[in-house]
């Protein structure tokens, strides 16, 4: 059975758990852009361009509304603006995130603009977006299935989703070198540069109990989305999923 949403050590509900990882992003805020980079060796750059790629035809499109959810320092906010004719919105539950998003923001003089909010209930009217991007948040959810309920309500007919999460490797090679990475590597640098252990030993952990692509993509069709289809990236260590409403 696939996994409800995420479960962080000591939660012992949503709540908690959401908790727990409002209060894990906080800690790793400061060194967040630049661990992002170094632990990944810069392949999430490629993975982010895929992205803008695929929700490339609604960007372009006029009056388009679209929103960067989970949005945290704004690196995917910022390169979706850039490439829309629009406002871009972003919205995380991380104060300390959305700061360093708006100071980018204003560095740029771009007319992207943030809000603070939880991502399971929305301060949105309904099928008021033409787009949802999330960018390695969706799988900090405390619920999936309510997650997805709520992005569906929220998107107009037409609309898209596009989520770009870390998945699980294919070939035994990579799954191999790919746990010794995650189990070791991660939580010893992420850990030294951030001062927060736990939150790199979370990662690989909340990583391994997320659903293979496979499953998320019919949890997403379980959600009312059509024309689901996800993109393995890297050999399966990251997947692209889009649906449409």
């Amino acid at each position: 059975m696939a996994a409800t949403g995420t479960n962080p050590p000591g939660a012992g509900d949503e709540r908690q758990a959401a908790r727990w990882v409002q209060r894990m992003f906080e800690d790793v805020a400061p060194s967040y852009d630049f661990l992002n980079h170094l632990l990944s060796f810069n392949i999430d750059r490629s993975w982010r361009k895929r992205l803008l790629k695929r929700v490339a035809p609604i960007l372009e499109r006029p009056g388009a509304k679209v929103l960067d959810l989970c949005c945290g320092t704004g690196d995917v906010l910022l390169e979706l603006q850039a490439a829309s004719r629009n406002t871009v919105l972003g919205g995380d539950f991380c104060h300390p995130m959305l700061v360093t998003a708006q100071r980018k923001i204003a560095g740029r003089r771009l007319a992207s603009a943030v809000f603070e909010g939880d991502a399971l209930m929305l301060p949105l009217r309904d099928h008021s977006l033409d787009l949802i991007a999330i960018a390695f948040g969706f799988r900090n959810l405390t619920n999936y299935r309510t997650g997805l309920a709520e992005l569906h309500r929220v998107l107009r007919p037409g609309g898209m989703i596009a989520i770009l999460e870390f998945s699980h490797p294919r070939g035994w090679l990579m799954k191999a070198a790919y746990g010794s990475y995650s189990k070791f590597f991660l939580p010893l640098i992420g850990g030294l540069f951030s001062g927060s252990r736990a939150a790199y030993e979370y990662l690989p952990e909340s990583i391994a109990r997320f659903p293979q692509a496979e499953a998320l993509e019919e949890m997403i069709a379980q959600a009312g989305f059509r024309e689901t289809r996800f993109e393995l990236l890297s050999e399966g260590i990251a997947a692209l999923h889009i649906g449409r409403t």
